[in-house]
């Protein structure tokens, strides 16, 4: 069958974009259609659109909505490579900047120039985006000079604004009633901290698994990995998302596994010299247990609240003393911003890029019952 798909690249993620009436009518259909298009499970993808990496393995189902103050409903779809699973637990905050483009190319919200907000509400957390994209001759702008480390070039802005995150997946801001837990693994016992703001973080001191902060992607040894995804199994445990024995097959994609550190000077994967004093904090991700090349979105937003509160893993090394948080990753530094009424965080901002790939139609190798009338 010939699907319609548009692919996009938000941030440093890529993803197909489909219309919610071009997917198949039954819901318990969604996870063996999306495996089917991205071609897994194969570590290749070859069979499909995805790309064999975790950041490119990724789908957006877009809806229109008939709520009054609501103009997008976003469902996020992380798709396995090897593995015949579709995680829907939590959101992209890559992908989520180009769900705005996406709905202005497709005519889904009016557009107003010189800037369109899109109001987005995402399924998997039920939390709100406003998304602020530039428009130029009724068009989505993609050329600016706008740079996000990991993705070459420069575009035009895209603001993302993370509304009320607390408790995104799980409800709660501590999903275990605890800011520090005291875990015990194969290495010995390990203070973490579970924060869940846009999406379920676990994070971890560098300087507790062996680390120094500053590690690229390559610098993490299988054994490493191993280590660090037991870590993260048993803080799934503790979401109650899944037995920590189990965690990697049925919950990969949440919590997400993050280590931290204090600035310190570091190269990144570009060769660039990053000086401690322009960052606060050092921060190093996993997705799908595989090293980030760059910081995810939703990580970021959690971050940024984490360090607005007490008595977690942070509290050992980071003062907050402005509004806005510079986060170094591999890839280079992200800055957040915050806004706060009366103390309390009520949204969370950051700039990506987005812009469209290809549009087109995917053929899919088996038949599926659609609500759109498909060839």
């Amino acid at each position: 069958m010939k699907v319609p798909v548009v692919i996009m690249r938000g941030g440093t993620s890529k993803g197909v974009f489909i219309d919610y009436e071009q997917m198949p009518t039954e819901r318990k259909l969604w996870d063996e259609f999306l495996l089917d298009i991205m071609g897994s499970p194969d570590s290749r993808q070859i069979d499909g659109l995805g790309g064999a990496n975790s950041l490119t393995s990724k789908a957006a189902i877009i809806k229109k909505s008939g709520q009054p103050d609501i103009d997008i409903e976003y469902t996020f779809a992380q798709v396995s490579i090897g593995n015949q699973l579709v995680d829907f637990k939590g959101n992209c905050g890559n992908i989520s900047s180009a769900v705005g483009p996406y709905a202005i190319n497709q005519g889904l919200v009016p557009v107003v120039e010189p800037v369109t907000t899109v109001r987005i509400f995402n399924t998997n957390t039920q939390k709100m985006i406003i998304s602020e994209v530039e428009v130029e001759n009724g068009q989505v702008k993609t050329e600016g000079l706008c740079s996000v480390p990991g993705v070459p070039g420069t575009g035009s802005p895209v603001y993302l604004s993370f509304v009320d995150a607390e408790g995104a997946v799980t409800g709660k801001l501590f999903p275990t009633g605890n800011p520090v837990d005291t875990i015990e693994t194969s290495r010995g016992m390990m203070r973490i901290s579970i924060i869940d703001v846009a999406n379920p973080l676990v994070f971890i001191n560098a300087r507790d698994v062996g680390l120094t902060g500053s590690e690229l992607p390559h610098d993490f040894t299988p054994e490493k990995l191993a280590e660090l995804e037991e870590i993260r199994s048993i803080a799934a445990e503790k979401c109650q998302f899944a037995k920590k024995e189990e965690a990697t097959r049925l919950s990969p994609a949440v919590p997400k596994m993050t280590i931290i550190a204090p600035p310190e000077n570091f190269t990144d994967v570009a060769g660039v010299e990053r000086k401690a004093g322009d960052m606060d904090c050092r921060i190093r991700m996993m997705s799908m247990q595989k090293p980030h090349q760059a910081l995810a979105i939703t990580g970021a937003i959690c971050t940024t609240a984490a360090a607005f509160l007490e008595d977690t893993i942070f509290s050992d090394f980071l003062e907050v003393e402005s509004q806005v948080i510079r986060l170094a990753h591999p890839a280079g530094i992200m800055e957040t911003k915050v806004d706060l009424i009366a103390g309390k965080i009520c949204a969370i901002k950051v700039v990506r890029t987005a812009r469209v790939i290809l549009e087109g139609s995917v053929h899919t190798k088996h038949d599926y019952e659609f609500a759109a009338n498909l060839a």
